[in-house]
């Protein structure tokens, strides 16, 4: 069977993985790493049914913050996982090196 006519215009190439990366953008990593953060705290967001509102009023904010450290020259790990069952209450560790 012959290649259709869109087959024979169009060449598919693979993504890295990031998009961002993809497009060109210099600072990707950090635009990827930023989707990352924000799908995770989606995800949370969504598996304990909140509305941004609901959400913003929880976290003491009226809009999602993200530190600029990338900006002055810092690498930026952020980990986030399911606290233990044995503690009460969730922590946050910011270890500067």
């Amino acid at each position: 069977m012959g290649k259709t006519k869109l087959e024979e215009d169009e060449a598919i190439t693979r993504g890295t993985g990031n998009v961002f990366a993809d497009l060109g953008y210099p600072d990707a990593e950090e635009r990827q790493t930023r989707l990352r953060l924000a799908y995770a705290i989606n995800q949370i967001f969504a598996k304990r049914h909140l509305t941004q509102v609901d959400a913003a009023a929880l976290l003491g904010v009226n809009q999602p913050k993200i530190p600029a450290l990338a900006a002055l020259d810092r690498d930026v790990e952020i980990v986030i996982k399911k606290k233990p069952r044995t503690r009460e209450t969730a922590h946050i560790k910011v270890v500067a090196a």
